[in-house]
């Protein structure tokens, strides 16, 4: 079962969570001809068809002639109402451990990878296991909820309920389960949080790098969160010409404008905190993104 070819661009954003893609795809989404969903993920989207599958690290070949149909889809009718702009925006975080399976469904998709120090990454994200939010909760899963197949819908209400039911109830600091699902994750359910976040970056920046080494360079640009929020906008000049487009000067000023390189560094105060085999976990990664691996580092990639 074939499908038609897409008459826009799909410009996949691919980065562990708490890496700047929030950041990344609204940038890019102020400016004209580009368009994304109303919402923060995709997740179950993306998952439909897959529910069963233990983990994010959904393979290649479970992108079934259906599964593409629907994802490809959904991808489709947000770009009709949208006014069929020419390049359409995803970001899902958990597709970091899944790009196979990504690249099977939109063959014609470009990828921004975004990569950001896993010391600065842990320290954020361990905020997020332990519930914090950063939006209203009503409307944040409303939005969600807006985008997930109404039969999987049941499925996605009991887990979220469970995720959070020890928090509600005290009986423990964290969720049982925040962000891309790797392999072997639930294992780690008695290890310390900054251990397990430690785990879930490496994963997905590991995953990410090993399936973009198969893929033509020519669609996947990578830049590291700490270069794009320095630079916004010659980061976002630098985007605009890997995807064959231009922008005005002036838009994209405006489009770069919000972000901000405040929260890069955040990290180093948690170094002395991290434990040893948290350390040990990022260390390849880090040092294939040109990161420090010291204990204190005094300057981030030097």
């Amino acid at each position: 079962m074939s499908c038609s070819a897409l008459k826009f661009t799909p410009v996949v954003i691919i980065g562990a969570g708490r890496s700047g893609t929030n950041a990344l795809r609204d940038m890019l989404t102020r400016l004209p001809e580009f368009a994304t969903w109303t919402c923060d993920e995709i997740n179950p989207i993306w998952r439909h068809g897959n529910l069963s599958w233990p983990n994010d690290e959904i393979p290649a070949a479970n992108a079934t002639p259906l599964v593409r149909r629907f994802i490809r889809g959904a991808f489709e009718r947000l770009w009709h109402q949208a006014a069929q702009p020419r390049f359409v925006v995803e970001k899902t975080c958990a597709n970091t451990l899944r790009v196979p399976f990504v690249d099977a469904i939109l063959p014609e998709a470009k990828y921004v990878h975004i990569v950001r120090s896993g010391v600065d990454v842990v320290a954020s994200a361990r905020k997020r296991w332990q519930g914090d939010l950063e939006l209203p909760g009503l409307p944040y899963f409303t939005a969600k909820a807006r985008y997930t197949p109404l039969s999987d819908l049941p499925i996605y209400g009991w887990s979220f309920v469970k995720s959070r039911v020890g928090l509600m109830l005290g009986k423990t600091k964290r969720l049982s389960v925040w962000g891309p699902r790797f392999d072997g994750m639930q294992a780690l359910d008695g290890a310390p949080l900054e251990e397990i976040c430690a785990r879930q970056w490496a994963a997905c920046v590991s995953h990410a790098d090993d399936a973009f080494a198969q893929i033509d360079p020519a669609r996947v640009l990578t830049l590291r969160y700490e270069d794009f929020t320095a630079n916004p906008a010659g980061s976002l000049a630098a985007i605009l010409t890997f995807l064959g487009t231009e922008a005005s000067d002036s838009d994209i000023a405006t489009a770069a404008g919000p972000v901000r390189s405040t929260s890069v560094g955040k990290g180093r105060a948690l170094l002395s905190d991290l434990p040893t085999e948290a350390l040990d976990i990022m260390q390849a990664p880090l040092a294939a993104h040109g990161y420090t691996t010291t204990k204190i580092p005094t300057e981030y990639g030097e």
